[in-house]
């Protein structure tokens, strides 16, 4: 895989660190975690990482994630700025260690600035961003897409994309780098073509009066017969007569209709038959509508099945994307998850801890486990 060899540490924190260890691991990054706690149900990104729990407000503690840390290629920390340093484990310490270690700090605002301390989530981020204020149908308030914009898009995706650039810079230098990843300037990233084209005939009014943003009734979702809903993105010409013509209304609606009266005929149009019938008639056409599946659904999908998007374990489990034809990648769902024991020893025997010193640093509450085991 792509990034076989690579040692990846990733201090537990909430979703967006785990999905970037969760990509580095995906294309063969072996992804130590280390979490505060030995069992982390919350996580449920750990898939195929090595996990260890160690109390860092014990100095042994905090010394074993310096061995490690001598010994790996990439730490991933998502606290507050500040609480490395305070540990004793800022990235002056751990570079100074290992020179060559890719520092990635993962927070909502950064590193610095009059709201790096400010605690945060997702819809705070994308709101400093300024792209939450595109996002919402007319007249109403601006609705935030779940968390996907901030902690993972321009969050744990954008993260990742940045370990990879400075792995990449230190074949030439030799050196590792901090990667100081905001959410808030991820998003605004992420958002960039929504900033950059406001000039273009698509924007112009207010949020959700745009072409892609609901506010043209070619572009926006309608329910059917049975309750479920069908996607219509026919922005070209072309895409938009096809529809007409599939579905019927031929002299009825053209691209340049009013809105509202477009909405009503499509919203009546969709309601007479189910999702499964009107799918089937557009199987057959080159336009660009589409059924909008549920998430339990998008599996079984023939497309889904024949491209392999999901792996068949336990949940909806994407695979990863994209596919490299040379070095692909295997969900880490896939990979066999070992016990605590035996990743506790395979950890720390790589720094060179014996038996006999693992087993004093649980007996002095250092190394944090479940149960009782044997070593």
């Amino acid at each position: 895989m792509a990034l076989k060899g690579v040692k990846v540490l990733e201090l537990a924190g909430l979703a967006p660190a785990p999905f970037c260890g969760m990509i580095l691991s995906d294309f063969g990054a072996t992804v130590t975690r280390i979490d505060k706690i030995p069992q982390n149900n919350l996580d449920v990104l750990k898939d195929g990482k090595r996990n260890i729990a160690l109390n860092l407000k014990h100095e042994e503690g905090r010394n074993v994630v310096r061995d490690l840390c001598k010994r790996s290629d990439v730490l991933i920390e998502p606290y507050r700025p500040g609480i490395m340093e305070k540990l004793g484990l800022g990235p002056d310490v751990l570079m100074k260690d290992n020179p060559r270690l890719v520092y990635a700090r993962l927070t909502g605002f950064g590193q610095n600035g009059p709201l790096a301390q400010r605690a945060g989530h997702d819809i705070n981020y994308l709101a400093i961003s300024g792209i939450l204020s595109f996002l919402g149908r007319k007249d109403e308030k601006p609705t935030a897409p779940v968390n996907l914009l901030a902690d993972f898009a321009g969050g744990g995706l954008l993260c990742a994309f940045g370990i990879l650039a400075a792995l990449l810079a230190r074949q030439n230098t030799g050196r590792g780098q901090v990667v100081d990843a905001a959410m808030v300037e991820g998003a605004a990233y992420v958002g960039s073509f929504l900033t950059r084209s406001q000039s273009l005939p698509i924007w112009g009014r207010d949020r959700g009066e745009n072409m892609l943003d609901t506010g043209s009734f070619f572009y926006d979702t309608y329910e059917t017969k049975d309750g479920k809903f069908m996607s219509v993105g026919c922005l070209e010409p072309q895409f938009f007569d096809t529809m007409i013509q599939t579905l019927g209304l031929e002299g009825q609606l053209t691209q340049f209709d009013d809105n509202a009266k477009g909405k009503k005929i499509l919203e009546e149009t969709f309601r007479q038959k189910t999702q499964s019938e009107w799918s089937e008639i557009f199987e057959k056409t080159d336009s660009c509508v589409f059924p909008v599946l549920h998430w339990t659904e998008a599996s079984a999908h023939s497309h889904n099945k024949f491209r392999e998007v999901f792996v068949n374990v336990k949940d909806v489990i994407p695979n990863p994307s994209p596919k490299l034809s040379d070095t692909p990648a295997s969900c880490s769902v896939l990979k066999r998850t070992k016990d605590e024991w035996e990743n506790i020893q395979e950890i720390l025997g790589e720094i060179n801890y014996d038996p006999q010193k693992i087993r004093k640093l649980i007996e002095n509450g250092v190394i944090l486990t479940s149960q009782k085991g044997k070593l």
